[in-house]
């Protein structure tokens, strides 16, 4: 049975396929993954940060490469793989200076002649990966737990077979032999979850659940980073031009194809005609076309069945009422491309409203007042980020403290910082990645007291 198989997603051509494992090879995958993280556990954090420093450097040499390959699974634009890659870099480099520091063990005074906390590895963690962010997601999940010591588990998404593998290749040539990819079919989660002593998951809400099933039934710690659809507030008082500009650029960069960006628009009456002008100028900018090619500013969607999803949305959106103000035709030209798509008018008796949007298509929300704005932001099920626009600084942040989401951003786009947890809560999952948290996500935080 094949079960990584990718396609050019700006021809819609096959262009690799590769055999899932047995549960022979993953059983033998897991030994040596668990032998390799005894012997890492054992290196100081600086040792751990000198081998990870490597990485980031074999990163580099690669870049070109990996970038290439990412573009032609994934479809994203060639500036945008770079991107990527480059803040993968940045996350290593990163930790490697922060990690030292944050995992000393920490003295606290009791009754007892010595007490404390120390910051142990759990051993060996398993990492279900989308294919949307195939080098960072990987990465953003596996240096923090490298850096505990942990050894990693990476399944990768069944798409991105290729990237997955260079990626792997130069982890290896960097000598880091505690970071694995398992290429095993859907079948074989629950056994590696199993094997494994936590789990982190990035994707949808729907897989999202299902993993943290599994993971409960078998009392393994888990981080999930689920599905998001954000608000972008946008209030009476904005700068209506910077503000479709950031939105524009949130809804419409990576195909649409990110859970943090600007999903849904929400105005307020005095503004609301303007910046529909505005967003909708800037969206018909936009041009399709070959990812490799500089002028393109619109990649493709990653695969077929996405795209029918996506349109199924738009169709039904129409159906109950959205106004359609720019694109929500189907292509008929090669590839999965689709073109940008402005729904206004958007009501709960849309699927939009409700489910995520995983492509080019922005949803505009009409409140009546500043506390309608509120209310429609946090009439979904998702809580991963949000946006507020306002000259109104203080305002905006009151406001900000009303919204349930893992993350608030004043007068900017929604994005992920190095320094900054990063996370959601309700549908759009627990637990936090980046910063100084994401480094205690997969550690045993053991108690020490002597009399």
């Amino acid at each position: 049975m094949t079960a990584f198989t990718s396609c050019n997603p700006a021809t819609g051509e096959v262009c690799f396929t590769r055999s899932a494992w047995t549960t022979d090879t993953l059983a033998h995958q897991l030994e040596q993954l668990r032998r390799a993280q005894r012997d890492w556990s054992q290196r100081t954090v600086e040792q751990r940060a000198e081998a990870l420093l490597k990485l980031a450097e074999k990163l580099a040499e690669n870049r070109d490469a990996l970038a290439d390959l990412v573009t032609l699974e994934v479809g994203k634009r060639t500036s945008e793989c770079l991107a990527e890659i480059d803040k993968s870099i940045q996350l290593i480099r990163y930790y490697a200076a922060l990690a030292p520091e944050l995992l000393q063990a920490l003295r606290i005074p009791t009754q007892a002649s010595r007490s404390g906390v120390a910051f142990e590895p759990l051993g060996l963690v398993l990492a279900v990966m989308p294919w949307n962010y195939p080098v960072w997601q990987v990465l953003r999940f596996a240096v923090p737990a490298l850096m505990s010591g942990n050894a990693c588990l990476v399944k990768p998404a069944p798409s991105v077979p290729q990237c997955s593998q260079l990626l792997l290749d130069i982890v290896l040539a960097s000598g880091l032999e505690t970071l694995g990819m398992a290429w095993i079919d859907t079948e074989l989660v629950e056994e590696a979850i199993r094997h494994c002593d936590a789990v982190a998951f990035t994707g949808s809400t729907h897989t999202g659940r299902t993993i943290a099933s599994l993971a409960g039934k078998h009392l393994k710690k888990t981080v999930l980073e689920l599905g998001g659809s954000n608000p972008f507030i946008v209030l009476a008082d904005a700068d209506i031009t910077a503000a479709a500009r950031d939105a524009a650029h949130s809804r419409f960069r990576d195909a649409g194809q990110s859970c943090n960006a600007a999903k849904r628009m929400i105005v307020v009456p005095q503004i609301a005609e303007a910046f529909v002008e505005a967003f909708c100028a800037e969206a018909a900018q936009l041009r399709a076309g070959d990812p490799r090619d500089p002028a393109t500013t619109l990649s493709p969607l990653t695969r077929a069945d996405l795209r029918e999803a996506l349109h199924a949305q738009v169709l039904d959106a129409c159906h109950h009422g959205a106004v359609l103000k720019l694109g929500g035709q189907m292509p008929h030209t090669p590839g999965f491309f689709y073109p940008a798509t402005v729904l206004d008018h958007v009501t709960p008796a849309c699927r939009v409203y409700h489910e995520e949007v995983f492509g080019p298509v922005a949803s505009i929300l009409r409140a009546a007042d500043e506390a309608d704005a509120i209310r429609l932001a946090n009439d979904t099920p998702f809580g991963l980020g949000a946006s507020v626009y306002s000259s109104d600084q203080e305002r905006a942040w009151q406001l900000a403290r009303q919204i349930e989401a893992g993350g608030v951003f004043i007068n900017r786009h929604t994005s992920s910082d190095l320094r900054l947890p990063f996370g959601g809560v309700k549908a759009s999952g627990y637990g936090r990645e980046l910063s100084e948290f994401g480094l205690y996500e997969f550690v045993n935080v053991k108690t020490y007291w002597q009399k």
